[in-house]
């Protein structure tokens, strides 16, 4: 399943290709004074290995990354490189803070990976009823039913460059809206390849039924954007930004 152990070594590689994070981060502060917020403290849930959360602390957040993954958060520490950051390893319906937070943020796909609806309204709620300031706010993203279904769907994709080679085998099971990807790597070590494999499973949400949840667990204003983009959704859309309070 998505441990990311094997996986966390090459993530950033991969990722940084697709996503530029400083465009994230600059997203995130522009929400933040459009919603007229200025928190100190913000929790990064589903943190991997700090792509949102330390380009945050550079600029002067206090922040705490949550992941399940010790391998991604020890990357996170390496390349924080001094950073005031505290990173903890919990899973995000397991959370567990210290106090309140100013902002709450699962950035790329965090959601979709908690399949249990009903594990889901145990995080809002966590999150609304424990940990959350009153005027705080939560932002999160989730890849749409259109991209999981569509895009991405049963489809299998290849990708090879000088170091690392990998296939990515896709299946969406309509029934229980759930996109199973299934991914085998060969990343080069030396003069030979090592061979690994993972797969994920991630949940497609409708915009109504995580509206539900999040009334449910207390949050009274749901609003949502296109990504990276302060334009409402599209039904082609692939990602949808959600900002809770």
């Amino acid at each position: 399943m998505n441990s990311y152990t094997d996986f966390a070594y090459i993530y950033d590689s991969l990722m940084h290709k697709d996503i530029d994070y400083e465009k994230w981060a600059d997203y995130i502060e522009n929400l933040f004074i459009m919603y007229d917020v200025n928190p100190d403290l913000v929790c990064d849930l589903a943190c991997g290995t700090g792509n949102i959360t330390i380009p945050l602390a550079k600029r002067g957040y206090d922040m705490t990354g949550v992941d399940i993954s010790e391998d991604m958060l020890n990357i996170a520490r390496e390349k924080a490189d001094g950073l005031d950051i505290l990173f903890l390893n919990q899973s995000m319906t397991d959370l567990d803070l210290f106090g309140t937070m100013g902002a709450f943020l699962c950035m790329i796909d965090g959601i979709n990976y908690v399949l249990p609806p009903k594990s889901l309204l145990t995080l809002f709620t966590k999150i609304k009823t424990c940990f959350i300031d009153p005027d705080g706010l939560f932002i999160f993203d989730i890849s749409t039913e259109y991209k999981l279904k569509n895009v991405i769907g049963s489809n299998t994709f290849v990708h090879s460059d000088k170091n690392i080679f990998y296939t990515w085998q896709n299946r969406f099971i309509e029934k229980r809206k759930l996109s199973d990807m299934f991914l085998t790597f060969f990343v080069k070590q030396g003069k030979k390849y090592s061979r690994f494999e993972e797969r994920h499973l991630q949940r497609a949400y409708s915009v109504n039924e995580l509206t539900l949840l999040l009334k449910k667990a207390g949050f009274k204003s749901v609003d949502t954007y296109d990504e990276l983009s302060f334009d409402k959704p599209k039904k082609d859309s692939e990602r949808i930004v959600f900002v809770c309070r």
